[in-house]
């Protein structure tokens, strides 16, 4: 017998998900959408297996303004474990090599520290979601085959140390190693950030563990576990559904354009709308009442012109929009 279709329904808004370690980004997506029933979902730039932290989820209409949420300002906190490199450069991997440790002034971590901050050259790890020829790095790795990664510019924008306490105090059992704090752009990788701190520092690094703290605009998370998703559940739509933000939540990163009821009008039945608009380039479009209505396209003459509108924004034949 066949398994019955999953029941689905139209829920908008974002989710800003604690996700577990263990999980993948989509395995977490998925159970975030099983929770909701949700018909349509996304995430908004991938964490590894590995990572925890904040891993913000769009549901329904918010997926149209996934992709500037990708391109955010990120921060991290890692540990970096010294003396050994592995082929995925974390510790899901598996050791390619180990070197003693030297010894190690917090004026040397820094110097090395500083040295990877600002516009740099980064080696994306083998074992990553970057495509190639339409499939992942990492299936290409597993499978033996030979990958050869282009290094690409990053933005680093702050590399420090939180804490050396379990290297120079040389603590007894405890494994050399970095407490970190990572802020950066889109594209890039604290694994790649660790090993190359590893190969400044002469004794090569892996990543041990990885929490994302924020994402730009969400600088002061209330984050939501798996488990307590679950918990609300079960006490009904209305509490689950409380733990979503609105859209309008997640567009700070655009530039805000307000239109009155004709402008709206216009543009609802995808008409370009004169009035001087800037700045040129995309915008976020939003009513008199600060309500968002999508995304939107300003030309060099200072033309609105509709983009990714969402659904209540859209008109349809026999619907008059209302603002």
């Amino acid at each position: 017998m066949s398994k019955p279709r999953r029941r689905v329904r139209k829920v908008d808004g974002i989710l800003l998900l604690d996700k577990p370690r263990g999980l993948s980004s989509n395995q977490a997506l998925q159970q975030v959408r099983k929770l909701f029933e949700a018909e349509k979902g996304g995430h908004t730039g991938s964490l590894d297996p590995l990572a925890t932290g904040l891993l913000p989820v769009c549901l329904g209409e918010a997926t149209k303004i996934a992709g500037g949420l990708l391109g955010a300002r990120k921060a991290y906190d890692t540990v970096a474990r010294l003396g050994t490199v592995t082929d995925t450069d974390d510790a899901d991997g598996q050791p390619l090599r180990e070197r003693p440790v030297p010894p190690l002034r917090v004026a040397e971590i820094d110097a090395a520290l500083q040295a990877l901050t600002g516009r740099i050259m980064q080696r994306p790890p083998i074992y990553s979601a970057l495509k190639r020829g339409g499939e992942p790095l990492y299936a290409k790795a597993r499978r033996g085959e030979h990958v050869e990664v282009e290094p690409r510019e990053v933005d680093v924008h702050l590399f420090a140390l939180q804490s050396a306490a379990d290297l120079v105090d040389d603590l007894q059992g405890v494994p050399p190693q970095l407490r970190l704090h990572v802020e950066c752009g889109s594209g890039t990788y604290v694994r790649s950030l660790v090993r190359d701190l590893g190969e400044a520092l002469g004794c090569g690094a892996h990543v041990t563990e990885l929490r994302r703290t924020w994402v730009d605009p969400f600088r002061d998370p209330r984050l939501w576990t798996l488990e307590a998703l679950q918990a609300l559940s079960e006490r009904g739509r209305a509490a689950l559904e409380a733990c979503l933000l609105p859209i309008e939540a997640g567009m700070a990163a655009w530039p805000e354009i307000r239109l009155d009821p004709r402008q709206v009008q216009a543009l609802s039945y995808g008409q370009a709308v004169s009035g001087g608009f800037h700045p040129q380039g995309e915008v976020g479009v939003f009513d008199l009442n600060g309500r968002a209505l999508g995304l939107g396209e300003v030309d060099a003459d200072g033309r609105l012109h509709p983009q990714r509108l969402f659904s209540w924004a859209v008109s349809q034949p026999g619907r008059v929009v209302r603002c």
